[in-house]
């Protein structure tokens, strides 16, 4: 019977821990579909450790990490277990972030994907910290996306940040209608499960992609209904 994704991301993860190292996990991670696992355990670690900026672990960003992974019930101590030694990890998340973004370092939208998920879980108990703003903002710097980029994937999470649809979509409001439409049409693209596994997120995570698409969609019905086309 093969393994499911938790038994072989615990195994990583026991490798990581017994002297491999991090870098050298992902080194053996780099390709599909163990790709997927690179990606899970990038989420988990930093994760983990964001979920302490703010000074408290609470059960909500716990179960946020559940909802941005589906578990199933047989695999819920494996995942229990996964976390706690992520959690545990003495390694610092800029050691985590620096790796994950040499290991993603041609596939920009792999490292988006990430910083997704840890707003996700940045939210998950209704608050968005400051100290979790200052942690997300330089996870994402590491992996070099610009301010642009983090403030669409902010708004898309954080209802205090004032949304701003050309963000969302990385237009401004000069850009042309049909090349807002283009962006618009990629982003979609960007979301389909299939792109999204090819990118390396575990059939576990695809459900960060229905956030993704309705602010991506929002974004587009606001522009196109107060821009007149050209």
């Amino acid at each position: 019977m093969a393994k499911s994704i938790w038994s072989r991301i615990a195994d990583a993860i026991a490798a990581m821990t017994s002297g491999e190292g991090l870098s050298g996990v992902f080194e053996r991670l780099k390709t599909p579909p163990e790709r997927s696992v690179a990606f899970t355990i990038a989420v988990i670690g930093l994760g983990a450790k964001m979920a302490k900026a703010d000074g408290l672990v609470t059960r909500d960003e716990v179960t946020a990490f559940r909802q941005v992974f589906h578990i199933p019930k047989r695999d819920e101590e494996q995942a229990a277990k996964v976390f706690n030694l992520a959690r545990q990890d003495v390694a610092g998340y800029e050691v985590y972030a620096n790796t994950i973004s040499k290991m993603f370092s041609n596939d920009d939208k792999a490292l988006e994907d990430l910083i997704e998920g840890l707003f996700y879980i940045a939210m998950a108990d209704d608050q968005y910290h400051p100290n979790e703003n200052d942690f997300v903002h330089t996870v994402a710097r590491l992996f070099r996306i610009d301010e642009v980029s983090f403030r669409g994937l902010r708004t898309r999470f954080v209802p205090d940040a004032l949304p701003d649809a050309y963000d969302v979509l990385g237009v401004t409001p000069d850009t042309p209608l049909e090349e807002i439409r283009k962006a618009w049409r990629e982003k979609i693209r960007e979301t389909h499960p299939d792109q999204m596994m090819a990118r390396g997120l575990p059939e576990e995570a695809i459900t960060m992609a229905t956030k993704h698409m309705i602010a991506v969609n929002l974004a587009w019905e606001e522009i196109s209904d107060n821009v007149e086309p050209e």
